[in-house]
């Protein structure tokens, strides 16, 4: 679990170090590294997508999922559970006074789903509980530190908290993955990492702000690769 606990470190001290060192960071690093990081998840996703085993599969999944998430309302669920968190959050430590409560949730929303739900998370848990290898991990550890200290600038103290669901997430994952390993042929296992780069691809979007996708809406799509890619090769 060495890469999970690397990347949860990273998103706290990303976190509370960009809230401490908000208004002294330079305007031009808040406004411009954002952008970068939406292209390196968008990168990282395309990376994951072209090893996709069958087209197929991925399409039908994201589909499914974001039937199913939209139906649903897993983003609505997370937004109403991020503005809980700000609002204890506040209680606590300053939220900065310059965003408005819509950009607030807009934007917390995506780190959410960024940090502790993006299929780089998920399946670089799973490899590491697989193969007991965590540079995944630890490659996203490294773009999360720096996600979370510039988004802390905007967002304050409450990006540095995700690290709790996030490293709970991992560990679940991490200790459910013996369950789900004998079901990841070589198929399902390429599969799932296309469909992750699915995901990785939209929130990059989102992050430019070049188009506002319902990313948590789409995360279901990972429950379906399994069981579309078992059917699919049962078919054709």
């Amino acid at each position: 679990m060495i890469g999970a606990i690397i990347n949860s470190v990273a998103v706290l001290v990303g976190g509370f170090g960009g809230a401490a060192l908000g208004g002294r960071m330079p305007t031009r690093l808040k406004v411009g590294l954002p952008a970068i990081f939406g292209v390196a998840s968008m990168a990282m996703g395309v990376v994951m997508i072209v090893k996709v085993d069958t087209i197929g599969v991925m399409v039908i999944s994201v589909l499914l999922g974001c039937v199913v998430g939209e139906l649903a309302y897993v983003e609505k669920v997370i937004g109403v559970a991020a503005s809980a968190l700000n609002r204890f959050i506040g209680r606590v430590v300053p939220i900065p006074g310059n965003i408005t409560h819509e950009e607030f949730l807009e934007k917390y929303v995506a780190i959410v789903v960024l940090f502790c739900a993006s299929g780089t998370g998920i399946f670089g848990a799973l490899h590491e509980s697989m193969t007991g290898d965590p540079s995944i991990l630890i490659a996203k550890a490294a773009l999360d530190l720096l996600t979370s200290a510039i988004f802390a600038t905007t967002l304050g103290y409450a990006v540095g908290v995700v690290a709790v669901p996030q490293i709970v997430i991992m560990v679940l994952i991490e200790l459910g993955a013996v369950f789900i390993e004998p079901l990841m042929s070589g198929g399902a296992e390429a599969n799932f990492s296309a469909v992750g780069g699915v995901l990785m691809l939209a929130t990059g979007f989102r992050i430019c702000g070049l188009k506002n996708f319902p990313i948590a809406n789409m995360l279901p799509a990972l429950i379906f690769v399994i069981p579309v890619t078992t059917l699919w090769s049962l078919v054709f």
